[in-house]
């Protein structure tokens, strides 16, 4: 168990004034978010729809910490205004299914490029360099804010930099040795898989994380764009010691808000009947194997699967 920590009134203003000022640089205490016609909670709301496609209201309320009664008056206002359908679960008719109507789509969309260019602005007079500095110390602190292991350690997830790409190749080749007792031509794999990703490289539609912790790096995922309507989950792999953390749970949410962000249909991804805990983080995720080819390859007997997530 977690022991709480002495904190002295320094660090305490510190955190406050940093609050302070950065709630003014994103314009949070003003009645509309960003201008728009949304509060805060309501463009939330709208955001959650969007990624999740749909929800019900247990759902929100427990996700996004809000009381009930307080979410219900929100649902309301929105559904009057026609932005949020409802209608019955086929299971159970007592639980209502939300999701974002034709027009809530349209003025999430919108909602949506107004924080892109707000946002974007933000950045804007930085230098690249100062850029990179933001973002990793916004995730830095996002993740040091999370739930931690037992001993405290916190993880953070960034996107990768010269460098990255042999530790993660390195990492493949030393864990399935370890664990699978694969031969060097996954190393080999991977490092192919590794450099196409960096020669087409495509922002727009892809994405990568790496995962560090204490500044050392103990894993990464990657999506990769196969075309409009669907993506590839390549390159996740966590090291062992950084095990328990919740760091594969992480990556693997991350990608797919991604994926689901870009309008990606479907999430694809290859793995193998060994990779146990990571055919069980894939199921509890909403994957489904779709195939299963029995092989030799990499030294040893294997049955590749394809695995399948509607988004």
């Amino acid at each position: 168990m977690l022991t709480n920590v002495a904190v002295n009134n320094e660090r305490v203003e510190a955190v406050r004034a940093f609050n302070r000022f950065y709630t003014e640089q994103i314009g949070v205490l003003r009645e509309g978010l960003l201008g728009s016609a949304f509060p805060l909670t309501e463009a939330r709301v709208l955001y959650e729809l969007d990624a999740r496609g749909e929800a019900t209201a247990k759902e929100l309320s427990r996700d996004l910490g809000l009381d009930p009664g307080y979410l219900s008056r929100i649902l309301r206002g929105l559904g009057s205004r026609g932005l949020v359908d409802k209608r019955p679960a086929a299971a159970d008719r007592r639980k209502s299914i939300l999701s974002l109507s034709a027009a809530g789509g349209r003025a999430f969309a919108d909602l949506e490029s107004i924080s892109r260019a707000a946002n974007a602005n933000l950045l804007a007079p930085l230098s690249n360099a100062d850029q990179a500095r933001l973002v990793e110390a916004m995730t830095r602190i996002r993740t040091l804010l999370s739930a931690k292991d037992d001993r405290g350690k916190a993880y953070v997830l960034r996107g990768h930099r010269p460098g990255d790409m042999g530790q993660v190749i390195s990492l493949h080749g030393r864990l399935y040795v370890e664990m699978f007792g694969w031969d060097e031509t996954f190393e080999a794999l991977v490092a192919g898989i590794a450099a196409d990703f960096i020669r087409g490289f495509d922002p727009a539609w892809e994405c990568s994380w790496i995962a560090e912790v204490d500044g050392e790096f103990v894993g990464s995922a990657f999506v990769v764009k196969v075309d409009e309507q669907v993506s590839k989950l390549r390159l996740m792999i966590i090291d062992q010691k950084a095990q328990g953390l919740g760091v594969g749970r992480a990556l693997l949410n991350e990608c797919l808000s991604f994926a689901r962000r870009k309008g990606y249909k479907k999430m694809t991804l290859w793995t193998n009947d060994v990779q146990k805990a990571a055919r069980s983080l894939y199921a509890s995720a909403g994957f489904e194997l779709v195939h299963a080819e029995p092989g030799h390859d990499f030294g040893v007997d294997l049955v590749a699967e394809t695995w399948e997530l509607e988004l």
